[in-house]
């Protein structure tokens, strides 16, 4: 492994000991970590942000968007305790860096990016990286993806004032939702959210965060 991603799993390691009692995990499992180790984040950023890829700290990639953060991945990852074989909706793909991650795990990730030019390149960058296990769809994430639910696992990369009701109710029985809610400009909390085998919705917040604001539009088309 060379030097810089090296570095990159020691400061998450670091970070987590550092949050381990607040968000109520010892550590990161050593299969999250090598998903983490595995996936080349210097393909995820653009060419003039390369040098800083294994920094764990959010980078941007254009569009006003940013690459988040190695640690915030690694535990969002985390807490969703999903694996191989497992379907996972993702709102807001970014780059593609968190559903790389997720894929690498054996996740069937669905993923939805408002903004065009992004779905489009995590798309092919996705594809030429050879992660077949994630679909992508161009256009709003509020009402989720529902024909291909009901999902063991939920992400949301953006900050949400509330979890939209679609999204729920695709949360499959004993399926995890992470997301950061809170106002869009400015701090949010990291949440999780688990549907109990009876239907209820059981919730806590975790720790405090900041994420690019979730946006809105019309429903678009599947590109992966």
């Amino acid at each position: 492994m060379d030097p810089e991603r090296a570095q990159m799993l020691a400061d998450i390691a670091a970070e987590m000991r550092y949050v381990a009692r607040a968000v109520g995990q010892s550590g990161l499992s050593k299969r999250v970590m090598g998903a983490m180790a595995a996936v080349p984040r210097h393909r995820f950023v653009p060419e003039d942000q390369r040098r800083f890829a294994y920094d764990n700290r959010p980078l941007p990639i254009g569009q006003g968007q940013t690459i988040s953060q190695p640690f915030i991945v690694a535990l969002m990852t985390e807490l969703l305790g999903c694996g191989a074989g497992d379907r996972v909706l993702e709102i807001g793909t970014g780059s593609g860096y968190q559903a790389a991650v997720l894929a690498e795990l054996g996740v069937e990730v669905y993923s939805v990016e408002i903004i065009p030019a992004l779905a489009e390149q995590a798309a092919q960058r996705l594809q030429t990286l050879g992660y077949e296990k994630v679909r992508i769809r161009r256009g709003d994430g509020y009402g989720g993806w529902p024909e291909c639910g009901p999902y063991a696992g939920m992400l949301i990369t953006a900050a949400t004032p509330q979890i939209p009701p679609p999204l729920l109710e695709q949360l499959a029985p004993e399926g995890r939702l992470v997301a950061p809610v809170g106002p869009m400009y400015g701090s949010q909390e990291l949440s999780l959210y688990e549907r109990r085998r009876d239907g209820r919705l059981a919730h806590r917040t975790l720790l405090p965060v900041a994420f690019v604001p979730f946006t809105r539009e019309i429903a678009g088309d599947s590109l992966a």
